[in-house]
């Protein structure tokens, strides 16, 4: 059974009543999706983080069903964590992370208040997110960045551009996109964009797409969900393909 401290919050309304309660007390927002295997994990280490630390208050967000609760934090990906004091942002986890979850709410859930806006206290909140070998990619010009882009876009007939991977999409769009090319019979290369920072960016640029998924097929930019579904409702699709 789940503690007091452990909520599931069911409108915005109630989301802002519930941490206008106490605005000196530490909140845990989990954003989660129903779909998402790695949020069953993290789901239930917030719940078992809520009986240690029963002076913190634990929120469960299902991230697109209070859609506008997830924009209002930027959330573009589950599972994500958020650790508030009050309205203060403290620190944020991505990723089904549960050392770094972990780690985070013994040191905010027990910590004295403090301004939580300090750079030192900041620092932590972007560890989790933090791709091997950035620093040496930091120094990629922009012509080895699309270069490297074209490579990526060329590795396959059918590639996805998408938040995680097919087994383990982290948006919903995403996991809708796979599962069409699954239905279709598709074999396709994928790439996380979320690891990836610099493709990320790079490719809204370059494909001048705002927005993730992206499928390419033949080196060329098809477009995203809606587009795709477009065009195998019309019947296009297999023939692009083919």
């Amino acid at each position: 059974m789940a503690s007091s401290n452990f909520v599931e919050v069911q409108s915005s309304d109630h989301f802002r009543q519930l941490l206008e309660v106490d605005l000196n007390r530490v909140s845990v927002i989990n954003f989660w999706a129903p779909w998402a295997a790695p949020c069953e994990q993290m789901n239930e280490v917030a719940k078992e983080l809520s009986k240690k630390y029963p002076a913190a208050l634990f929120l469960q967000v299902e991230a697109e069903t209070q859609s506008e609760i997830s924009e209002s934090f930027d959330i573009e990906a589950v599972p994500s964590f958020v650790i508030l004091r009050g309205h203060l942002l403290l620190q944020r986890i991505a990723g089904a992370d549960a050392p770094a979850l972990t780690q985070a709410v013994a040191k905010h859930a027990t910590a004295p208040v403090y301004s939580p806006l300090s750079k030192t206290d900041n620092a932590p909140a972007k560890a989790p997110t933090v791709v091997p070998g950035v620093q040496e990619e930091d120094e990629e010009s922009p012509e080895q960045l699309n270069e490297r882009l074209r490579k990526l876009m060329n590795q396959s007939k059918v590639v996805l551009f998408m938040k995680g991977t097919p087994e383990a999409p982290r948006c919903g769009f995403s996991r809708r996109i796979s599962a069409l090319l699954k239905d279709q019979s598709v074999d396709f290369a994928h790439f996380d964009i979320l690891s990836d920072e610099k493709v990320r960016q790079g490719l809204k640029v370059l494909n001048d797409w705002p927005t993730f998924p992206q499928l390419i097929v033949n080196g060329e930019l098809v477009g995203g969900l809606d587009i795709v579904q477009e065009m195998v409702d019309t019947g296009e699709f297999k023939e692009l393909v083919a």
